[in-house]
C-alpha cells in the first residue's frame, strides 16, 4: 500500500471513531476547537478573550456590575457623564448603539 492509502484509512477510522462517539476515546481531533492566538481550544469550555484562552464561566467587573467575558463586553456610556457610568453589553455588538433591553447599565 502506498503512504496515500494508509493515510486515508486512518482518517476514515478516525471519522468512524468520531461520529460513534466510540468510549474512551476523546480525541482532539473529534472536537470543533478554534485558534487563539497559537492555542487552540474547545469552544464549548473556553473562549478567547484578550488572546488568552479563558474558560466560558470567566467574569470580569464594569463598574458595579459583573459580567462573563466570553458573552458580554463592558462599554464606556456616552452620556453627560461617561466617567460615572458604563453598560454591559452582548459581546460583538457596537458599544456605540442605544442601549437595548438586553443590556445593563452599571455605575461606577
Amino acid at each position: 500500500g502506498s503512504p496515500r492509502t494508509a493515510v486515508l484509512a486512518a482518517v476514515c477510522i478516525l471519522l468512524l471513531l468520531c461520529s460513534h462517539g466510540a468510549p474512551g476515546t476523546h480525541l482532539m481531533l473529534c472536537q470543533p476547537h478554534r485558534r487563539c492566538g497559537d492555542k487552540f481550544y474547545d469552544p464549548l469550555q473556553y473562549c478567547c478573550y484578550d488572546d488568552a484562552v479563558v474558560p466560558l464561566g470567566r467574569t470580569r467587573k464594569c463598574g458595579n456590575c459583573t459580567f462573563r467575558v466570553c458573552f458580554k463586553q463592558c462599554c464606556p456610556w456616552l452620556v453627560k457623564r461617561p466617567q460615572e457610568s458604563s453598560m454591559v453589553k452582548v459581546k460583538g455588538q457596537n458599544c456605540h448603539l442605544d442601549p437595548s433591553s438586553d443590556d445593563t447599565v452599571c455605575h461606577r
